[in-house]
């Protein structure tokens, strides 16, 4: 008998070092999020469009756009535009949704716009019975972000920044207790840092071309002024020039707007990789709301009526996730996994069954 308990006492001592060993695996302890409105894949993989790039009903100055995104070499293309993604995550993390391989990556909803799309993103899962519209209504889903928040350790240390107005209204920040900038806020506070001051007197001076959506600088400038003297544990931050200037047909502006956002992704991860805080420990995780069409008139929209608009890309990088590049291997994946594989690489269970399973391929 005594050899017996000894024998269960040994046995429950090695799990307990297993299970532990298990948990210490995953290094990540912070998530920074971030989706390009309405960002295709198109030009995620193979740089500006040919057919577009030098439209004159597209372009305001003809040429303009040649010397700094044209190249016959889509491989070259591709680095001309987004020179982070394709210098710094094609390298040390992954790139998700080159279609020219079979690596798949899709909407799970079948809206194909904003709204549907980034509830799927935030809470793992399509809601096409109640989330049908772009309309200022409460999502009536828990995101990530708010079963994160509710947790004591992640209290009061989750923060969304958006362009879009209608991010509050995602988040459920009434409901969340999630702060959330979006559209036109501005930074609030006793102890306002220089920066946002100034971003405060820049937002109301220059207004942008369009009325629910700022311009992307400031959105930037907000969450990257959050990042350094908040320090939260997971930022979520959704530019959204790109799907506007699209729906403009402005080509050269969507293009730039591109570029722009892979500069900002850039200063984000350099910073997380100079902050003792982030270094090494932070994941990253990009994405897109949704897809847009592939022709010269259905390229400037996207929902049910376009049949390549729910076909959209990933990609993340962290002291978890494979450096594995380009994903080359055939295989579906959709924006719902996002939610269960934060969760995963946070050490935790996601709580909602209904979440689409993790992407296994993202992490060791």
């Amino acid at each position: 008998m005594k050899n017996l308990k000894i024998t269960f006492t040994c046995c429950v001592t090695l799990l307990a070092l297993s299970l532990e060993g298990w948990a210490q695996d995953y290094k990540t302890e912070h998530v920074v999020l971030i989706t390009l409105d309405g960002m295709r894949w198109q030009e995620v993989f193979k740089g500006a469009d040919s057919l577009m790039v030098d439209d004159t009903g597209m372009i305001e100055s003809p040429g303009s756009l040649l010397k700094d995104f044209w190249d016959t070499d889509p491989l070259k293309r591709r680095e001309m535009l987004l020179p982070f993604f394709w210098n710094t995550l094609s390298k040390e993390g992954q790139i998700y949704g080159n279609r020219a391989y079979g690596n798949k990556v899709d909407n799970s909803n079948n809206m194909w716009f904003s709204y549907p799309g980034y509830n799927e993103f935030l809470s793992g899962f399509a809601d096409d019975e109640r989330i049908t519209s772009n309309d200022k209504i409460n999502n009536p889903n828990i995101t990530l972000l708010e079963y994160l928040n509710q947790r004591p350790e992640y209290k009061g240390k989750v923060m969304a920044f958006g362009s879009w107005d209608v991010f509050p209204y995602i988040v459920n920040e009434e409901r969340s207790g999630v702060p959330v900038n979006a559209g036109f806020d501005v930074a609030e506070g006793n102890n306002l840092t220089p920066e946002e001051i100034l971003t405060n007197k820049l937002q109301s001076e220059i207004r942008g071309p369009w009325g629910g959506v700022r311009l992307d600088p400031f959105t930037h400038s907000y969450a990257m002024s959050a990042l350094k003297t908040k320090k939260p544990k997971v930022l979520y931050i959704s530019y959204g020039e790109t799907d506007d200037w699209a729906h403009g047909n402005h080509y050269d502006q969507y293009i730039w707007s591109a570029k722009q956002t892979d500069a900002y992704i850039k200063e984000i991860w350099d910073f997380i990789q100079s902050d003792p805080q982030y270094k090494d420990k932070t994941t990253m995780i990009i994405g897109v709301d949704h897809g847009r069409g592939t022709t010269k008139t259905s390229w400037r929209g996207h929902g049910t009526q376009i049949p390549e608009a729910g076909q959209i890309w990933l990609a993340a990088i962290g002291p978890d996730t494979p450096a594995t590049g380009e994903m080359k291997s055939n295989g579906q994946w959709h924006s719902s996994m996002v939610a269960r594989t934060v969760f995963k690489l946070l050490g935790l269970e996601y709580p909602d069954e209904k979440a689409a399973p993790v992407i296994e391929e993202m992490i060791k």
